[in-house]
């Protein structure tokens, strides 16, 4: 019928034997038409290009075809299947709730129920994207699906199911179409480019199934592209890779292997020639996230399986690649990138953070790499890192503040001199405080006593847990003042432990224990028979007068 040029339209499925990857579905539909036990309306949900519209429309067919759904046309269509087919069909209405939200739409469309069929045998109502009806038009609609004429079927469509109302869906019978695999989608599409006569290798065809993320209607459209491209030689997958905007997968891989190497230059460099090639910051910091998935699971990927996501070459880089780094410091090195992607819309040049993202990820493997040779024990390795926070925060506050906080590099050599200055000898909490008091630095002296939670205390590394009052400099501000004061970089760390109670707890919980104390006494009994409204307070003397 259809002599489009346009694949999606020139291949769309005519019935339900001609539906890819749903075959679940497909069987179970014609079987119920079949046996004519037909619901009410049918839901259709799934993402786009899964053959939801096609679905509702072979429907419309198999209820009105004069042939009946085993016999349903397909070349030489009778009268209603060729109507519907054209959109023209007196008893078939599809509509796209996009456009078409409000109450009076459906109305509309209920008035259309009243009349029995004049065309076929059933009247057919397809609404699109029904998500995007408003909640009076959908609530309009719910009588009329609880007992609907005998004569009228609805079907549905939806790529958004969770915006739907539940008392809708309840009436509903609902199909959910999958994203087509892989391998179904290469068969698919390579059977299409013999039909076409193209020229297209195997590895071009797997990028489109790659790019098409399950979609039959966009691998088609990608199809049509590479044809409408192609010429008399084969197109490979370096060609299909310029054509789609997708580059090669092996330069991030070289980029990745570089920064294992420590080698700043030569990843910075790659870096800039992946960017000239046209790839966005944030494109390629997603890609660099799939390469650290694949790196930290190399070993369960069967390139024969279902996935075309790596060709032989990337396959083998990775392989060779995942022996230079370990699970720790590949899931820290995902959740820097993951950081980074929330991040890089708040700057106003995102290449440049791309390059920044770059080095700190340099100076991580070189921080990893020296704390390995301190001797660490690999299941100590998260508690020691000062980027990575392990305490779980419920409250929205202390997320936003602890995001804050890990954001601060602790490893920067502050810019302090340090010349001719008294070397302070640090080795406990305690010492720390001290050293407050000495050095006049009484807001530092005030967070550590009331914000903060001891967990450990060692040489050159402090770990603590805190509250929400703590404030955003105080890592930066630590950190910068132990330098100054001992000539050595301190590491702090948070961690997932409540820790020791804080300096300020615990002075009131020995005031309150001092004021039970003496609350027992025969003294306090003389005072409240003499003075009944007195209150006993503790007043402390400052230790630093």
């Amino acid at each position: 019928m259809n002599e489009s040029k346009v694949l999606a339209l020139k291949y769309r499925p005519k019935k339900l034997n001609d539906l890819i990857g749903q075959d679940i579905v497909a069987k179970t539909i014609f079987n119920s038409i079949k046996n004519q036990k037909i619901p009410n309306a049918y839901l259709f949900h799934g993402i786009r290009g899964t053959g939801k519209t096609s679905i509702a429309r072979i429907i419309a067919k198999s209820l009105n075809c004069e042939n009946g759904i085993e016999k349903l046309c397909e070349k030489n269509f009778c009268s209603n299947c060729e109507a519907i087919a054209n959109s023209n069909h007196l008893d078939v209405i599809e509509q796209d709730c996009a456009t078409a939200t409000g109450i009076d739409s459906v109305r509309d469309l209920i008035e259309f129920c009243r009349y029995p069929p004049t065309q076929g045998k059933f009247k057919v109502l397809i609404l699109d994207e029904i998500q995007a009806m408003s909640k009076a038009g959908a609530q309009s609609l719910l009588k009329i699906l609880e007992e609907p004429p005998k004569y009228v079927r609805f079907i549905f469509c939806t790529t958004e199911i969770k915006k739907i109302l539940v008392t809708l869906l309840s009436r509903c019978s609902r199909f959910d179409l999958k994203r087509v695999r892989s391998n179904i989608m290469f068969d698919h599409i390579k059977k299409i480019t013999m039909i076409e006569k193209g020229k297209i290798s195997d590895e071009a065809l797997q990028l489109i199934c790659k790019c098409s993320e399950g979609s039959v209607r966009d691998a088609l459209s990608l199809l049509d592209r590479a044809l409408m491209n192609s010429s008399e030689e084969v197109m490979n997958l370096n060609s299909a890779q310029k054509i789609f905007g997708h580059f090669d997968k092996t330069l991030i891989i070289e980029l990745l292997e570089n920064i294992l190497n420590g080698d700043e230059k030569k990843a910075l460099e790659l870096y800039k020639l992946i960017y000239d090639v046209g790839i966005e910051p944030n494109i390629f910091l997603n890609d660099f996230l799939e390469i650290i998935y694949y790196l930290k699971n190399i070993d369960f990927i069967n390139l024969e399986g279902n996935s075309f996501d790596l060709n032989d070459k990337e396959y083998k880089k990775l392989k060779d690649l995942s022996s230079k780094i370990d699970n720790k410091t590949a899931l820290l090195f995902w959740q820097f990138t993951v950081k980074t992607l929330e991040e890089i819309n708040l700057v106003s040049s995102q290449h440049i953070a791309i390059e920044m993202f770059i080095i700190r990820l340099l100076y991580l493997k070189e921080i990893r790499n020296t704390n390995n040779k301190d001797s660490l024990k690999s299941d100590k390795f998260e508690k020691e890192q000062s980027f990575n926070l392990k305490k779980p925060i419920e409250n929205k506050n202390n997320n936003e503040l602890i995001n804050q906080l890990k954001n601060i590099s602790q490893s920067e050599e502050p810019q302090v001199n340090i010349d001719n200055k008294k070397i302070e000898d640090i080795n406990s909490f305690n010492d720390l405080i001290k050293v407050c008091a000495k050095k006049k630095e009484m807001s530092l002296k005030f967070e550590l006593e009331t914000n903060v939670n001891l967990v450990s205390f060692e040489k050159n590394r402090i770990e603590i847990s805190f509250n929400e009052n703590l404030k955003k400099d105080f890592v930066k501000l630590l950190s910068a003042k132990l330098y100054e004061w001992t000539n050595n970089r301190w590491i702090i760390m948070f961690s997932k432990n409540l820790g020791e109670k804080s300096i300020k707890e615990n002075k009131e919980i020995i005031n309150k224990n001092e004021i039970d104390d003496f609350k027992k006494t025969k003294e306090y009994e003389k005072i409240q028979s003499i003075f009944k409204d007195s209150k006993l307070i503790n007043v402390e003397k400052d230790n630093n007068e």
